[in-house]
């Protein structure tokens, strides 16, 4: 058998938190060669360059990021089928099916999870309601097999770490496994402190379970200006009905990020994270952040320190706090040094170390 590890992800298709986390994880072992069901190398590269890399054979359909999710019932089988045998060691990076592969018997395999597939379990209501009232049964029947096999391929992992402590409770309970956790990379060294100017900003996907409403609808009724960054299927609504207090530019670039985080006055986290990369970046350019209190956040941002932290889903009180906190009082050293202990650096020593631990006591 090789030595090297194998490592493997779900799909490189863009280069979300999730990609960015496993290009952290390829750079620890440059070496390694990457298994992986779908890959879109003009949309990762260079982060995964080096590695000879292999697909599944869903590769040749030609599906990309906008597609792909019609191929859902295919991924379980698929996932199984990705050539990972002849190595000792696996290293899968799982929000979906990664988890599910298939190593030669003796072999160590530890998945770093970031969810379990979330559509199957904890969001299912949300996916069903985001397809047409006739397609709903198929789905429930097709989320229902993928939940056994979720179930059923847990079982085959020698052991799981996971991105948070409520990633950890959901393995727990979706799976009845236990794990260790260890918060992903977060490129802290590409912000700095700035000035801030009058506004607040939004990060991330603009779709429903993001609750980018929520903060709209606080920030109108607070009076204070927002900018939001992403895309999403709510995106063309949400500028219209919001276009009075919001200005809404799209994606950016990392440079642009960059600005745009050192200048906001705070940023607004109004759904439950898993983690939070965007929250931690913030923290990094020294900006406080206003958050939901739960998730991921709770790990990352110290209440009244780093941010202020508030019950989910309450509208009035992130309106109240975007009008009445004196965002000036905070220390923006303090914060973007509390931020240093999520770097790319310090995800490598701790997963590298965690990984070697599991490997020796399963050899």
């Amino acid at each position: 058998m090789n030595a090297e590890p194998i490592l493997v992800h779900d799909y490189l298709l863009v280069m979300r938190g999730a990609e960015r986390s496993f290009a952290a994880m390829a750079a620890q072992w440059p070496e390694a060669p990457i298994a992986t069901l779908l890959y879109d190398r003009e949309a990762t590269s260079p982060y995964f360059d080096g590695h000879e890399i292999s697909t599944s054979w869903m590769q040749r359909l030609g599906v990309r990021q906008k597609g792909f999710r019609a191929l859902l019932p295919l991924f379980p089988r698929a996932a199984e089928r990705l050539p990972v045998g002849g190595h000792q060691l696996v290293v899968s990076s799982s929000s979906a099916f990664a988890h599910g592969v298939r190593p030669d018997p003796g072999a160590v395999h530890v998945c770093y999870c970031y969810s379990p597939f979330r559509y199957a379990w904890h969001e299912r209501e949300r996916a069903l309601l985001e397809v047409p009232r006739a397609a709903r049964p198929l789905l429930n029947a097709i989320l229902d097999r993928i939940r056994a096999w979720d179930r059923a391929a847990a079982q085959r992992v020698s052991a799981y770490i996971s991105i948070s402590e409520i990633t950890r409770t959901r393995i727990q309970d979706f799976w009845g496994r236990d794990s260790t956790v260890v918060h992903p990379p977060v490129e802290v060294e590409r912000f700095s402190i700035g000035t801030p100017e009058d506004y607040f900003l939004f990060v991330g996907e603009i779709v429903s379970h993001k609750q980018i409403e929520l903060a709209l609808k606080a920030a109108r009724k607070a009076g204070v200006p927002m900018k939001v960054v992403g895309e999403g299927p709510d995106a063309e609504r949400l500028k219209s009905e919001y276009a009075d207090t919001a200005e809404f530019v799209g994606r950016v670039d990392d440079p642009q990020l960059v600005g745009l985080m050192a200048s906001a006055r705070a940023l607004i986290v109004p759904n439950v994270e898993e983690f939070g990369i965007a929250a931690v970046e913030a923290q990094a350019a020294g900006r406080p952040v206003l958050a939901a209190a739960a998730g991921g956040v709770l790990e990352t941002v110290i209440d009244g320190e780093t941010g202020i932290l508030l019950p989910p889903g309450d509208g009035d009180a992130l309106a109240e706090a975007l009008a009445n906190v004196n965002f000036d009082s905070f220390d923006p050293a303090r914060i973007a040094a509390h931020a240093q202990q999520f770097s790319v650096s310090a995800f490598q020593r701790r997963l590298a170390a965690e990984v070697s631990r599991i490997a020796s006591a399963g050899s």
